[in-house]
């Protein structure tokens, strides 16, 4: 590989010459992250239904007046069941949208995703009874698939370099405001005596899926989905577009011939031939112990999606207003729940700067610190004194400074992380792996946490905070020996980055050389005037 070389076109330097981000750039780029709204508000409002007396008593069959107070609840294994569903959906929606971000393209499969989300959510509204509840989320967990596996892909693909680590922590940001929203709605009408109660959180949803799919109908493709189906004026009019730039200007064509130089780069490096499985096996190829091989990336992207889930934040998320309610000195749960998710959301802003000023891999290791001391103090307390009002205070205010570090940090950050570090030939593939892990641990937490905390089965309470702290510990050493910094670079540098150097170098890891300037190396680049 040549080293040092600059690559020049048109006399302007190619490692150096970008196109401004203008407003609306930025809000063109920013509006995919709505997707995370409706990700963030489906997996936030089970929490408070589960709690509300009439869904117990529709659900159940339960009556609130003569049922003693301990028996008046959903069983856990049913709360298991309804909780997770969601997630089994979407692990296998998200494995499905990798072919097909690459068959249809970005955006056409996140449409489709919020068709078959609005179809789930319709059956879980007109849902009286367990079976068609159960149906209404596995359907939509399809459609939260495509939508959260295909949404970053789309995001990394279309921003630029200097905004992406901010643009993509926008879907995390939006995640949170769903919770939040979620926990709003669930407190405005928990207390209704009719199906309005569980209906109207369920069916409000739907306006979310709509304006995501309605308002992507007017944003452009993805301009490397074009390049790899080989239509470069089709990527270059989109480019133009999400950067706001004429398309025969020399930003545009300075960015294009980057995008179109790695793809021929990497088709000559990663094996065409085996068909369909054979683009899959793609995914793990090369070896364990090359920063840049297939394989290594694959287990990174999945399994920083996974330590995500290990942190535990979901606990708080799906079965906090139980949680809250088993710590016995909690007046109003739901009220409480909402305060935990409005941390979320105040929270989550900072990444924007941060993920940009500091880094990836600096934000991942403070966060995972943050988190370690914040869930040991709660277990701690909890097993301690933890009937005690002061206690039980103390123990919250923990949790609300945990979830600061998780919305900060691990929230948005991992969601970059797995944006940025596949090779395009792989990307589509590589994200929805990532995602499917995220959902698969999503769904093991969601399943075995009721066994683990409820007070008829492991009864942990508060000591479940051992358990996330020991694995949060596992998140920081992950972190340090693994992660690499990518912040500032094209995401066809981090190609180069992770060719070059080590996760613990990378930070210092500077572009010398371009994709132009390698594929000039085998083949003929076509000038400008030939375009």
């Amino acid at each position: 590989m040549p080293g040092g070389a600059v690559v020049t076109m048109g006399g302007v330097d190619a490692t150096r010459i970008e196109a401004p981000v203008t407003l609306k750039t930025y809000f063109m780029c920013a509006f995919a992250a709505f997707g995370g709204l409706f990700f963030g508000y489906d997996s936030g409002y089970i929490s408070g239904v589960l709690g509300m007396d009439y869904f117990i008593e529709t659900f159940e069959g339960l009556d609130k007046a003569t049922t003693p107070t301990a028996a008046f609840v959903i069983p856990a294994w049913k709360k298991s069941l309804i909780v997770s569903i969601l997630s089994a959906g979407t692990f296998f929606g998200a494995l499905l949208a990798g072919d097909l971000a690459d068959w249809f393209g970005r955006r056409t499969t996140i449409i489709a995703g919020c068709i078959v989300f609005l179809i789930g959510v319709a059956l879980q509204t007109a849902s009286s009874a367990l079976g068609l509840l159960v149906a209404g989320r596995l359907i939509a967990g399809f459609g939260v698939g495509f939508v959260s596996a295909v949404i970053i892909l789309y995001m990394s693909e279309i921003a630029p370099r200097k905004v992406r680590g901010a643009i993509v922590s926008g879907y995390q940001f939006c995640i949170t405001i769903g919770l939040m929203m979620a926990s709003c709605i669930d407190y405005a009408t928990e207390n209704r005596q009719d199906s309005g109660s569980y209906r109207i959180p369920i069916s409000i949803q739907m306006l979310w899926a709509l304006i995501l799919g309605v308002g992507l109908l007017f944003l452009p493709e993805s301009p490397r989905y074009f390049i790899r189906k080989d239509q470069k004026d089709k990527a270059r009019e989109a480019l133009a577009r999400v950067r706001g730039q004429p398309a025969d200007s020399e930003y545009i064509n300075s960015e294009l011939d980057e995008i179109e130089a790695n793809h021929f780069y990497e088709l000559q490096s990663i094996p065409s031939d085996g068909g369909y499985f054979g683009s899959w096996i793609n995914c793990f190829r090369g070896s364990l112990w090359k920063p840049n091989s297939n394989l290594r990336r694959t287990i990174l992207g999945t399994s920083l999606q996974m330590m995500q889930q290990w942190t535990g934040v979901n606990f708080v998320f799906y079965f906090g207003t139980t949680f809250f309610t088993q710590l016995g000195t909690i007046q109003n749960p739901f009220l409480l729940s909402i305060i935990t998710t409005i941390v979320n959301v105040l929270s989550t802003p900072i990444s924007f700067y941060a993920i940009e000023k500091f880094g990836r891999r600096p934000l991942l290791l403070w966060g995972a610190l943050g988190m370690i001391i914040c869930q040991f103090i709660v277990a701690i307390i909890g097993v301690t004194d933890g009937s005690d009002n002061k206690a039980v205070a103390a123990m919250i205010a923990f949790i609300c400074i945990y979830i600061f570090f998780f919305a900060s940090t691990w929230g948005p950050g991992a969601w970059v992380v797995i944006g940025e570090i596949y090779p395009l030939a792989i990307r589509s593939r590589g994200v929805a792996l990532s995602t499917a892990s995220n959902w698969l641990w999503n769904c093991i937490i969601a399943v075995i946490t009721p066994y683990m905390v409820d007070t008829d089965q492991g009864n942990l309470g508060a000591k479940v905070f051992f358990i996330w702290g020991g694995l949060c510990t596992c998140a920081f050493v992950y972190t340090y020996f693994l992660i690499p910094e990518t912040k500032g670079l094209t995401l066809e540098q981090v190609d180069k980055m992770m060719e070059e150097t080590t996760p613990r170098t990378s930070s210092k890891w500077k572009p010398t050389t371009t994709f132009v300037d390698e594929k000039a190396a085998f083949a003929p680049v076509v000038s400008h005037q030939e375009v």
